[in-house]
Order: structure tokens, then C-alpha cells, then sequence
């Protein structure tokens, strides 16, 4: 029999010990008994592990420091109260007789199959009284996950800890690489907590995967800046675009001002919305959705949606609209009607033309220099190439809305006609046996699904309801959605039940948030309270010393299989978070 200690038996000898397992302790919480070499540490977030024997053969347990609590029995006497009430402390109980308790929540269990070969299991007993609790280092985890090494990923260290949370972000793909199924995925907190830079992490995690491609719906123009930048000045910023070009991955931006719009019906809409009937004196109610579809029914007979923006058609809508035998569809009654014709009689054309007319046909008008249309872009993200799939970013942002007619109320239109091909396409790859393998990015989710509804005349209502239905239905198909909300409680439920891993970041930790926070965490006690500890990065002294703390639930990591959360530190540095992944630019 070899006696000679294993090399994770080695390295553990060589760690520090925190405690030992104290009593009373279960399978779903371990008491711990600090060592009094330790005491003076922090141990709260530590990560740590320790030692044990089931089913005849040897298994490790991890898991992190969720609480630490000072017991002190001759305190506790009243009549020792009474005597340090006059004295302060007295010497031969005050701090001689502390004694330092911890709490340990196991998140990982590894069984040893042979040497250097681990598996995964389960905590299926309580270890003796006794048993060492050490200090985890990156040596143990690479030991221990020496198998799947090319599949971490890292995002940063272990909360209150040193050594980096090994994390993996799988493909919906098949393979050794791939999960065989979508996943939904949330990131939370309030601003400045770091989701945004946490997002931009993940998409370089996901850009490792050939196979898989990505859409950034990116309404305030945050992840466009980053892939259309020439040069990135990468000393706090992550080089995102470096990243992925170093990766060989193909990546698109395209603008609201290149976006052309492919629906007739999305012409009708958009009409609706836009100022060309209110400057005619028809306010938003029947009369004017009347108006709106009688000249789109009529247009779409001799014209193509490329057509719209010229002036011969509009001159020809114009007309129209002056027929009397027209507006008696629209306007029955005798006084509107004479309202409205006086007003398109004493209306400027050309000025209608210019500046109500053709900001909304420009959406359409295919002509554009670099215009593209909706349906040809999702098919050159979802149907080119299948070993190297694309990334595509869509800026919706307001700032990029040149020539055209852009607000609120048209976003979420041209949101939800993207919606629309991307569930068509996930479908259509289904009936053929093939799986979409694609994760599409939505920041500022809240605005798009918000948990109060909508108004029934708000185009908006639609977009949450086709990213509802996309989330119940699409996982399958291979399709899964990022979701980036700045809070919790505000964010449709359906989806949120539907999400399988989820980050939340600084300011959940109050009122409404956390009772959704712990309604979904689905745990209560140390682990949330730990979560409370999390500091507002902001309120560090300078901006080398933030801290963007974040809990994790799910599927994320190899640590985290028994499904309880997991804290850690996400680098602030893009220099850290090149070097941890072995990134060279």
C-alpha cells in the first residue's frame, strides 16, 4: 500500500488551518471552531476547505465563511456583567475565555477516484468533531479541477479571500463544451455596481466558443462604444474589442440609422406614433389609426417600403389624403373633416415632407449607405458561418438617430420586430434538428419588461410580451437571453423565474429589493446576510481601490453544484482580468 501523501494532500499540509468542525453542526450548515491563531483574521467570505472519509474513500468539501460569531460564557453571567460594568473587563475571563464560532456553507463536494483524478459529490454525512478546516489557495483548485482546466474561466478572486472563483461558461451547444440546452441569465445591482463591466466579461467569456454567436441589444450605445472604438485606453476600461478580435471572432455594430425596417405593418405603427397627423390636427385615438392604415393599404399595392422616402410618393399621399371620399373614412362627422382639410390645405408640402414625413420613411428606405436590413442581419448572425459564429451589436441609442424619426415608443417597435426574427429563426432551426446556440444581451431590462403593465395603447406592451413568451419558449430551441436591470423588484417575475444563473451586484440589500432578492435566492440567514455586507464601490477613497462585489446563483462554476450562492470579488483592473485568462492583446 502506498503511504506516500497525494499532491493535494501535500499542498493542504502546507495551508493554513482556520478551525476545526465544532458541534452542532449538519449537511447543510457546518459550526466551526476558530483556531486561536486565526482569530484575529478575516475569515468572512473565506474560502475553505477540509477533509473527510465517506463510502470508504477519501472526499473534499468546499465552501465559504458565511459568519463569525464571539461567545464568551463568563460574560453572559450576571454577576461577571455586574463586576465588568465597574472595571471595564477583568483580566482572567475578558478575552482569555473568548471563544470564536463560524459558520460554513458547503458548495462543492469532490470524491477521489484515484490520484489526481476527482469527481464530483455530495456531503452525504457530518465529519467528525475535530476534522481541519484549511485555507483554500489557487494550488487546491487547480488540483482539484486539473481535468477541465481549458474550460475556466475567471471573472475574479473569492470574496474576503485570495484566490480566484474558477467559473465556466458553457455553449448551448452539444459537447463536452456545450450545456445541450439555453440558459437565462440575470445581472443586477444599482448603478455603478459594476453590471455593465461584469456584462463585458461575459461576453469575452462566451467569445471563446466558435460555435455560439451573440446579439447585443444596446440601447444606451455602451457596448457599441467599446467594439467601434479605434484604440482603447484599457487602464481601468476592459478592451472588449481587442478581446474579441484576438479571439478571431467576427463582430458587427449596426446603427437605428442603418437598421431598415421590412414590415408594412411597422410602417402603419410608426406613422401612428410620429408627428405628421398630430401637425394635422388629429390627435392619437381612432381616427388617426384609421388614417394611418387606410394610406399604408394603399401604398403597399403599387410601392415597394423603399419607395416611401421619395417625394413623388409622398406627393401622392398627399393627394390622398386632400380626397374627400378619403377622409370620410376617417372622419364621418361634418366639423372634424372640415378642421383637417383646411389644414392640409394650408400646410407647407415640403415642409411636411422634409421634416415629418421623411424622418419616418428613412427607417424603411433600404437606399441608405450601409443600410441593413433587419431579417438580413439576424441571418448573417444566425446562418453564416457555423464555425465561427458572428457577434452582432445593435446601438438603439438616441444619439445615432440621424434622419430619422426616433423615440421611446419606436425603439420598442423596432425591438420587438427583432424579437419577432429571432424567435422565427430559433424555430425554424428547431423543426431541423439543429440548435440555435445563441445568447442575446438586453441591458436596461427593467425599461423593456417592467413588472407593472402597461397601458393598452403603449407600444411598448407588445415588447414585453414577445420577450415573455421568448423566455418560456426559446431555452429549448437554444436561444437564451442576458438580462442587465438595475433592480430586482421592477423586472417582469415571469422572467425572473425563468433566469438559471444570476449575478447581483451592490444595492439589492434593502426594502423591496431584498425581498426579492430573497424571494429568488431562495435562501435566507448567512448567506444573505453576507450579501448585505457588500460595500458601495463609490465609496472607496480612490478608484484603484473599488470593489465590485457580486453574489452568484447557479450552474456557474464548479464550485457551485450544490446550487447555493457564491461570493466573490469581480477584478477592477482589465490588466488582472487579461493575465487571470491568459489573454495576451
Amino acid at each position: 500500500m502506498n503511504d506516500e501523501p497525494t499532491k493535494l494532500e501535500r499542498i493542504l499540509d502546507e495551508s493554513e488551518q482556520l478551525g476545526i468542525i465544532g458541534s452542532p453542526s449538519s449537511t447543510t450548515e457546518l459550526a466551526l471552531d476558530i483556531l486561536g491563531s486565526a482569530a484575529q483574521r478575516k475569515l468572512v467570505g473565506e474560502l475553505a476547505l477540509f477533509p473527510f472519509s465517506q463510502d470508504s474513500s477519501p472526499h473534499y468539501a468546499l465552501g465559504q465563511i458565511t459568519e463569525i460569531q464571539l461567545k464568551n460564557t463568563w460574560h453572559e453571567d450576571p454577576t461577571m456583567r455586574s463586576l465588568i460594568r465597574q472595571r471595564g473587563r477583568v483580566d482572567a475571563v475578558s478575552e482569555r475565555q473568548d471563544t470564536h464560532l463560524g459558520k460554513m456553507n458547503v458548495s462543492a463536494v469532490f470524491s477521489e477516484l484515484s490520484i489526481g483524478q476527482y469527481e464530483p459529490s455530495i456531503l452525504g454525512t457530518v465529519p467528525s468533531t475535530g476534522t481541519p478546516i484549511r485555507m483554500v489557495s489557487d494550488p487546491t483548485l487547480q488540483e482539484l479541477l486539473n481535468n477541465y482546466s481549458d474550460q475556466l474561466f475567471y471573472l475574479g478572486q473569492v470574496y474576503g479571500s485570495e484566490p480566484m472563483l474558477p467559473m465556466w461558461f458553457k455553449h448551448f451547444g452539444s459537447g463536452s463544451r456545450g450545456n445541450g440546452e439555453a440558459y437565462h441569465i440575470g445581472i443586477f445591482g444599482k448603478t455603478g455596481s459594476g453590471k455593465s463591466v461584469l456584462a463585458k466579461m461575459l461576453v469575452a467569456a462566451y467569445s471563446k466558443h466558435t460555435e455560439m454567436s451573440m446579439l447585443i441589444l444596446d440601447p444606451q450605445g455602451e457596448f457599441s462604444k467599446d467594439f467601434s472604438a479605434t484604440e482603447s485606453n484599457y487602464e481601468n476600461v476592459l478592451p472588449l474589442k481587442e478581446i474579441i478580435t484576438k479571439s478571431g471572432k467576427r463582430h458587427f455594430v449596426v446603427t437605428v440609422a442603418d437598421l431598415v425596417l421590412d414590415r408594412w405593418k411597422l410602417f402603419e405603427e410608426i406613422l401612428y406614433e410620429s408627428q405628421f397627423f398630430q401637425r394635422l390636427t388629429m390627435p392619437k385615438r381612432e381616427n388617426r389609426e384609421t388614417a394611418c392604415s387606410l394610406i399604408t393599404e394603399r401604398l403597399r399595392k403599387k410601392y415597394n417600403l423603399s419607395d416611401l422616402s421619395s417625394e413623388p410618393t409622398f406627393e401622392v399621399v398627399w393627394n390622398m389624403l386632400k380626397q374627400e371620399s378619403l377622409q370620410k373614412q376617417f372622419y364621418p362627422s361634418d366639423n372634424p373633416r372640415r378642421r383637417f382639410d383646411q389644414a392640409i390645405h394650408e400646410a407647407n408640402q415640403d415642409e411636411f415632407y422634409s421634416e415629418f414625413w421623411l424622418p419616418v420613411a428613412n427607417l424603411f428606405n433600404s437606399n441608405r449607405e450601409n443600410g441593413k436590413a433587419i431579417e438580413d442581419a439576424i441571418s448573417w448572425l444566425l446562418t453564416g458561418d457555423m464555425h465561427n459564429r458572428p457577434i452582432l451589436i445593435v446601438d438603439l441609442s438616441d444619439e445615432k438617430a440621424v434622419e430619422i424619426f426616433w423615440n421611446e415608443n419606436v425603439k420598442s417597435l423596432v425591438i420587438k420586430r427583432l424579437l419577432e426574427c429571432l424567435t422565427s429563426a430559433a424555430e425554424n432551426k428547431f423543426r431541423e434538428g439543429s440548435s440555435l446556440n445563441t445568447l442575446v444581451f438586453i441591458d436596461e431590462a427593467h425599461r423593456l419588461a417592467p413588472s407593472e403593465q402597461f397601458n393598452d395603447n403603449d407600444s411598448a406592451k407588445h415588447v414585453k410580451t414577445a420577450l415573455v413568451d421568448a423566455v418560456r419558449t426559446t431555452r429549448k430551441y437554444g436561444l437564451g437571453w442576458l438580462f442587465i436591470s438595475q433592480t430586482l423588484s421592477s423586472l417582469d417575475k415571469e422572467i425572473v423565474q425563468q433566469l438559471r444563473i444570476t449575478f447581483f451586484g451592490f444595492g439589492l440589500g434593502l426594502g423591496q429589493e431584498f425581498q426579492a432578492l430573497k424571494q429568488l435566492a431562495g435562501s435566507s440567514g448567512t448567506a444573505l446576510n453576507l450579501y448585505q455586507l457588500f460595500r458601495d464601490p463609490h465609496s472607496s477613497f480612490d478608484i484603484s481601490n473599488r470593489q465590485y462585489s457580486f453574489m452568484t446563483i447557479g450552474p456557474v462554476s464548479p464550485l457551485s453544484f450544490y446550487g447555493g450562492p457564491l461570493f466573490l470579488n469581480v477584478f477592477n483592473t482589465a490588466e488582472a482580468f487579461l493575465a487571470a485568462n491568459r489573454i495576451q492583446l
